[in-house]
């Protein structure tokens, strides 16, 4: 597949103010790409498309260069103590994504050209914690690295946390875009993540991202770059064959990660789940999805603020974890397994 381009461009005014604001509208002139002007993400309209899933799926290739304006990080447990904003939305279309619900109808892409405020902000929350390490997640809300390649924002992001001794940088990526990113100056302060699946799962419900054997492929460069390596396996799906789907994963894993790499793995393992709105949702953007969603079949799980979600049901949940735990202990004996939820 090829990297994101984006059809449609919104620059806010202030973010011409910035060095990285003027590259990307003179790099989005070049490219001819229609380019309008908004005061704000909050006012942009008239996302092409004759009904609302033509303009979801528009929406999703429409970009804003913008300005972070608050500073103020959100905390991202269990991955890292805060979240650093670099960009919001993304160009995928999984299935079963919660930004489904968090991005609401605004689901265009952001970017976010202030970096030299984001990144003081983040020095200060360093030091903060001295003389404990403070760790930064760069992928709540997007997928910076099927978008860096037109920004460069994450590997200015890498070498900046790269230089810090107290501060560490996480991201997680569906892309295999990582070329750019393998002479990054990371001193090993970042740990480069990768969303990895059986086949079958990436095939039917993460449509617009890099195949099962790209991302394989990318994390054995991402290793030989020494950066610190690991693996988000999302949504863990109890699909027909499962088992040998996910025995593939770990075959492909282990035949193309180098020797060494193997020593520093982690591993975070998250279950599909759902809530009666994300499925409503996806079922109206994706009428075709073979995405299991039988809220009588599942578990109900109750969250914080009293809303919860839907879950495998214990003895399924349990059988799951213990097969992808098993590989895990086969395959990378010295890997880490952060949490299975």
């Amino acid at each position: 597949m090829n990297p994101f381009s984006p059809q449609l461009v919104y620059i806010e005014p202030g973010a011409l103010e910035y060095t990285l604001g003027r590259e990307l509208k003179e790099k989005f002139e070049n490219m001819g790409i229609e380019i309008r002007e908004t005061t704000s993400h909050n006012q942009v309209r008239n996302i092409p498309g004759n009904n609302e899933l033509q303009q979801y799926r528009n929406a999703k290739s429409t970009l804003v260069i913008g300005v972070r304006k608050t500073l103020k990080f959100d905390t991202s447990k269990p991955s890292a103590e805060y979240a650093i904003p670099l960009a919001t939305g993304c160009m995928g279309h999984c299935h079963y994504c919660y930004l489904q619900t968090t991005l609401g109808n605004k689901p265009y892409i952001r970017t976010y050209v202030n970096l030299e405020d984001i990144f003081a902000a983040a020095d200060a929350y360093i030091k903060e914690r001295e003389p404990e390490i403070t760790r930064f997640e760069a992928a709540c809300t997007s997928d910076v690295v099927g978008l860096d390649h037109l920004t460069h924002s994450l590997k200015k992001t890498i070498e900046h946390i790269g230089q810090t001794e107290h501060g560490r940088l996480r991201f997680v990526t569906k892309y295999h875009y990582v070329d750019h990113l393998l002479g990054a100056k990371h001193n090993g302060n970042t740990r480069f993540r990768f969303s990895v699946n059986s086949d079958y799962v990436i095939k039917h419900f993460e449509p617009g991202t890099s195949s099962f054997l790209e991302r394989i492929e990318a994390a054995g460069k991402v290793a030989k770059a020494d950066y610190p390596l690991g693996f988000i396996i999302a949504p863990l799906i109890l699909h027909e064959h499962w088992q040998g789907g996910y025995l593939e994963l770990f075959e492909r894993l282990e035949a193309t990660l180098p020797k060494y790499a193997k020593r520093d793995l982690t591993f975070e393992l998250i279950q599909h789940r759902f809530t009666k709105t994300a499925k409503n949702i996806i079922q109206k953007r994706y009428p075709k999805t073979k995405l299991e969603m039988n809220e009588e079949e599942r578990k109900y799980k109750w969250g914080r603020y009293g809303r919860g979600k839907y879950v495998y049901k214990d003895d399924e949940a349990v059988v799951l974890k213990e097969t992808i735990q098993s590989y895990i202990e086969r395959f990378f004996p010295e890997a880490k397994i952060e949490y299975f939820t």
